[in-house]
C-alpha cells in the first residue's frame, strides 16, 4: 500500500534534501581551498632574511697586524696623519771639509768652519730635522765612556762645552757653540759639531726666523745678559739637516 505524505511534509522534506546538498558543496569547497593554500605554500620561495640577519650582526673587530710589514704600513698611515712642517732652510755638513753650509732653495747663504768628531769618536752621518734651539744650554754628561768622569756643568758655567747655544737634531749630538774656540776647523769632538759661539748664536737666530718662532732684539739681548738661564724653543717648522 502506497503511502501518502501530506503537502507540508512533502515541501519540508525538498528543503532539508536541498540543505545538505548545499553544505556537502560547502565542504568541498573549503576541501578544495584548504588544499591550493597548502599547494601554494609548497612552492613559495622561504622569505629572504639575509638583510636582517645582516644588520642584527655586529661589525667583525679589526684583525691586529700580524707581520713587520703590516705593522710598518699602519705606522706609516698613522705617521702621514701628522705630518712634520718644514722650514725651506737647510742645514749641509761637510765632514771632510770641516764646513757646514746654509741653504735655502737653490741658494748657499752662508758657509762656516766647524769642528767634528775625531777618529775615535767620529760623528755620525745621515739625515735628520732640527727640532729645537736652546740659548745657555746645560751640559748633561752622556752615557759614553769617554764621559764617566766629566761633571753636569749649569748654563754660563765657562767649562761647559755646549757654549752659547745649541740647535738640537739627534741627542745627544747636536750643533753647538763651544769653550775651545781653538778647535774650530779640526776633527777633535765626540761627535757633535761645533761652531765658534759668535756664529752658533748667529745661526740659532737665523733658525728661530726660519723655523717660524721668531724673536726680537729685546728677546735675544735679555737671554745674552743671563747667561746663567735655559731658554728652550721648540721650532714650528722643523729644519732638514743632512751631514755626510
Amino acid at each position: 500500500m502506497r503511502t501518502t505524505f501530506p503537502d507540508s511534509w512533502r515541501r519540508l522534506l525538498a528543503a532539508g534534501a536541498l540543505l545538505l546538498a548545499a553544505c556537502t558543496v560547502s565542504d568541498r569547497s573549503d576541501t578544495a581551498d584548504s588544499a591550493a593554500l597548502a599547494a601554494k605554500a609548497a612552492v613559495a620561495p622561504a622569505p629572504d632574511t639575509t638583510a636582517a640577519n645582516a644588520a642584527a650582526t655586529p661589525p667583525a673587530p679589526t684583525a691586529a697586524p700580524t707581520t713587520a710589514a703590516e705593522s710598518a704600513a699602519m705606522a706609516l698611515t698613522a705617521g702621514a696623519a701628522t705630518a712634520v712642517a718644514l722650514s725651506d732652510m737647510r742645514l749641509e755638513v761637510d765632514l771632510a771639509a770641516r764646513k757646514l753650509y746654509v741653504i735655502k732653495g737653490d741658494r748657499r747663504l752662508a758657509t762656516h768652519p766647524v769642528s767634528v768628531g775625531s777618529p775615535e769618536w767620529p760623528t755620525k752621518t745621515g739625515e735628520w730635522n732640527v727640532t729645537q734651539v736652546v740659548f745657555n744650554p746645560e751640559w748633561i754628561p752622556p752615557d759614553e765612556s769617554w764621559a764617566e768622569q766629566r761633571e753636569r756643568r749649569a748654563p754660563g758655567d765657562p767649562k761647559n762645552p755646549l757654549g752659547a747655544a745649541q740647535l738640537v737634531y739627534d741627542p745627544p749630538r747636536s750643533i753647538h757653540g763651544t769653550n775651545e774656540p781653538a778647535s774650530i776647523g779640526k776633527a777633535v769632538s765626540h761627535g757633535s759639531i761645533r761652531l765658534s759661539n759668535a756664529v752658533i748664536l748667529q745661526l740659532a737666530r737665523q733658525a728661530l726666523e726660519e723655523g717660524g718662532v721668531p724673536k726680537d732684539d729685546a728677546w735675544f739681548q735679555r737671554v745674552q745678559a743671563n747667561r746663567t738661564q735655559k731658554e728652550v724653543v721648540d721650532l714650528a717648522r722643523q729644519i732638514p739637516i743632512r751631514v755626510y
